[in-house]
């Protein structure tokens, strides 16, 4: 969307924001700041990185208050769980909600006047229409610009392609439990150093966060980052699951395997407002960002 809006493909958009958890793939760090450098600086849409500190040392200090991560629990009696997810509202969509409010001259806890909103641009194509959702406050209108031009997620890698970007990394948490195991695969036999870290971070959280760990509300399980309950590091990340090789499938343009008859994987991503798991007139002090 950024680059869209950069071409004039898309209108201008005022800003991009960026909220960083503190643990995103090296990758992805440098990506951003080829994004600023090459296209949002030279088409001037300032992006604007927000962050509340690094979930990862956020998880592992016992004395932080942290924000729960959705890991996969193995009880004492066999049965497993989740934990809540926290992550994504606490270290992306508050920030978002704060820094916005700021731009529009409203900062917490002034109150924000009937009328006086920002178009908010939400980066979801059309294959996952179905994570297309409002925001919660009235000072915010998410819009969907991929679904509105019709695109696919083919067509977004098609795009960036011919704008050089075919390398285009996701962003997520290096240890998000919500990987599946491409990208597990991926951060291991690409980036050794990234690997050992989320393994140490997996074995580090075996019984919870170190917060609740010391307040004494330890987890009557065991907790792991990887769906199959086991050490990161002895799970079977090379397997292929059906829902990986239904997604290959679409992006190479081929027909997709019918849903029923799919291993239903865990539905990555956390981007604000598309956890998985429109307006076109504009006010008068309303400005767009993509986020």
């Amino acid at each position: 969307m950024l680059a869209l809006s950069a071409e004039g493909r898309l209108p201008k958009v005022d800003y991009a924001i960026f909220a960083d958890t503190g643990w995103e793939p090296t990758a992805v760090y440098s990506h951003l700041d080829r994004l600023e450098r090459e296209i949002a600086a030279p088409a001037g849409i300032p992006i604007l990185r927000v962050t509340s500190g690094n979930i990862r040392d956020d998880a592992l200090n016992p004395e932080h208050r942290f924000a729960s991560m959705p890991l996969y629990i193995l009880n004492q009696d066999g049965k497993q769980g989740m934990t809540r997810r926290q992550c994504t509202g606490e270290y992306k969509i508050r920030l978002i909600k704060k820094k916005v409010r700021e731009l529009l001259g409203y900062p917490y806890p002034r109150r924000i006047p009937k009328g006086i909103f920002v178009e908010q641009w939400v980066g979801i194509s059309t294959d996952e229409f179905h994570r297309a959702k409002d925001a919660d406050v009235k000072y915010m209108r998410n819009r969907h610009p991929l679904i509105d031009m019709g695109w696919s997620r083919a067509d977004c890698t098609r795009y960036l392609t011919s704008l050089g970007l075919a390398d285009t990394p996701k962003s997520s948490c290096l240890g998000c439990p919500y990987h599946g195991n491409a990208q597990w695969r991926h951060i291991r036999d690409t980036s050794p150093e990234e690997w050992a870290d989320v393994v140490a971070f997996d074995a580090a959280i075996r019984e919870g966060n170190a917060r609740a760990n010391a307040t004494g509300n330890r987890l009557l399980g065991e907790a792991f980052l990887h769906r199959s309950r086991v050490p990161l590091d002895q799970a079977s990340i090379d397997h292929v699951t059906a829902a990986e090789w239904d997604a290959l499938q679409q992006e190479s343009g081929r027909p997709a395997v019918d849903a029923d008859e799919l291993e239903q994987g865990v539905e990555g991503g956390c981007s604000p407002w598309a956890c998985r798991g429109a307006e076109t007139a504009l006010a008068q002090d309303d400005f767009r960002l993509a986020s």
